[in-house]
Parts: structure tokens; sequence; C-alpha cells
């Protein structure tokens, strides 16, 4: 898996690749704790799964989906230094996770097929709302 930090020069296709396997994801927020090393699948590169690394700062409240969430921090700064979002976003790469690798697997068995390996690929998967709330977009309820 590389790092990525998707900019406007990435490549957005034409369609947001379906990613149903996300939103699908059964995780507890007590899987994951301060100081942890994770990263957000945004898309690919080479053929291989791509995203941001981030470190978990403590329990927080994500509003768009209602549920308990995490303070992350991004070690690349700017206007979104600290953002929120659900654990299902969140895969470990620090340390063996067997939920973890097997939630990575199961994204790049979906998700692979349906980006061009050639370049960067931004999937679109997520959005930031005016509260730094990291959103998926199937994760988005009305009236939020």
């Amino acid at each position: 898996m590389k790092d990525l930090l998707v900019s406007e020069a990435a490549y957005r296709p034409p369609f947001i690749p379906a990613d149903p396997v996300t939103p699908e994801r059964d995780i507890t927020h007590a899987h994951f704790a301060p100081g942890d090393r994770i990263v957000i699948i945004k898309g690919a590169f080479g053929g291989d799964l791509c995203g941001e690394e981030m470190t978990v700062v403590a329990p927080s409240w994500h509003t768009p989906t209602d549920e308990d969430g995490w303070r992350l921090r991004n070690p690349h700064g700017g206007a979104h230094t600290f953002i929120t979002a659900h654990p299902r976003h969140l895969i470990h790469v620090e340390r063996y996770c067997p939920d973890c690798t097997s939630h990575l697997k199961a994204l790049a068995q979906v998700l692979l097929p349906q980006m061009p390996a050639d370049r960067v690929v931004d999937g679109r998967w997520y959005t930031l709302n005016a509260l730094d709330h990291l959103v998926h977009h199937r994760d988005q309820r009305s009236g939020r």
C-alpha cells in the first residue's frame, strides 16, 4: 500500500467506483486507541490501494453517522490537521491486525478492478464536512 496525498492533479474517474465494502464493515469503536497509526484508503496507484496515514488522537462524536468516532491527526498539517472519522473508515498500519488486513484485502478485491493502474486515481469516497468530519459518500444522512 502506498501513501497518497490526493492532489488536484489526481485523476478523477467520470464515476465514483463503487465501495460497498466500507459502509458494511462491522467494527467497534474500541478496536482503535489513541496512538494507533491508521490509513484511510482514498484511491489507487500502480495497481495498489493508496491512502493517507494519520494518528488516532482521542474519542470524538462522528456527527454524520451519530456514532462514536475518533479524532485523527494528519501529520501533513494544514487547514485540516485534525479531523474526525468513523472507525469503519480506519485501517491499522503499524501493527498486524487480522480484521484490518481482511478489510484491506476485501477493498482491493472490489476496488482495484474498477481503476486504471497507470495513474493516481482519487476514488472520491470521502469528503470533509464543515466540522472537519470525514464522511464516506454512503454515510451521509439526510439533513446533515
